[in-house]
């Protein structure tokens, strides 16, 4: 009894290591590229990879996926184990899907740098990080280890961010504000305000990125008001900037990308 029990436990356990290996690459071009494939990998591509990378691919928190260019391998099998392994050192995760589907999702990748030509912005760049400096810009963001925490970290943003949404960030930002931008204010009992980002909260604290105070955890027992204000803090350039000002920050915040085959 013993010795089978012992056997069984092993073929459990060879079964549960075979379950958890990354899945093999059949092939290093996609056998899976029709019309329909390619709309199967937009649905799933949707309710799956848009929270990071944008619903339209434009990017996030994750890249933009539109330009064609590949940080981390550009192969069809480069994008099929990224896909399904995730990406060691980002936030880029693995996946659940089946050898078909992760085969979907790099065709309908592929499809959406067919026709596209990665803009490329009119302004001068070099003058741009200059103006963001004049603009204050580095006094919200921080842009390679300079700047502040008012607002997304700008380092790796010409990667994540299209030019468009760059140029319409700048001039609409109330537009598109992520939840994580959402400033909360405490009015608590004693009189004390604060005024910052959520970081985290449960049935008893919050605790708020303080634009003042840095992180403060503060108990909802003294709260007197709290409320979410869901637009931006970063005011509208709109009228601020001539066009030329305007095209060289949106050319120097495009310059900033990832480095191939990193995580920077």
């Amino acid at each position: 009894m013993r010795t089978v029990l012992a056997l069984s436990l092993s073929s459990f356990l060879s079964l549960c290591a075979f379950a958890q290996s990354p899945p093999v690459v059949p092939e290093e071009k996609n056998p899976h590229n029709t019309a329909a494939d390619r709309a199967a990998g937009a649905k799933m591509f949707r309710s799956h990879c848009g929270p990071c990378h944008g619903t339209r691919a434009t990017g996030g928190t994750g890249p933009d996926l539109t330009t064609g260019i590949f940080y981390h391998g550009g192969t069809d099998a480069d994008l099929y184990r990224n896909i399904s392994n995730g990406i060691a050192g980002t936030a880029m995760p693995d996946v659940f899907f089946d050898g078909t589907q992760v085969w979907q999702l790099v065709a309908y990748v592929r499809s959406l740098s067919e026709r596209a030509t990665p803009a490329t912005p009119p302004g001068d760049a070099s003058h741009g990080e200059q103006l963001a400096r004049a603009k204050g810009c580095t006094g919200c963001h921080l842009i390679r280890g300079e700047g502040g925490a008012k607002g997304p970290d700008l380092s790796l943003i010409g990667s994540q961010r299209s030019v468009e949404y760059l140029r319409d960030s700048i001039l609409n930002p109330d537009d598109k504000v992520a939840k994580e931008y959402w400033v909360a204010k405490v009015l608590a009992k004693d009189g004390k305000s604060y005024t910052g980002f959520v970081m985290n909260q449960d049935t008893y604290t919050v605790q708020i990125l303080d634009f003042s105070r840095g992180l403060t955890s503060i108990s909802r027992s003294d709260f007197k008001d709290f409320g979410i204000d869901r637009g931006s803090v970063m005011p509208s350039y709109k009228g601020k900037l001539s066009d030329s000002e305007l095209n060289d920050i949106v050319a120097y915040l495009a310059s900033l990308k990832r480095r191939k085959g990193g995580s920077e």
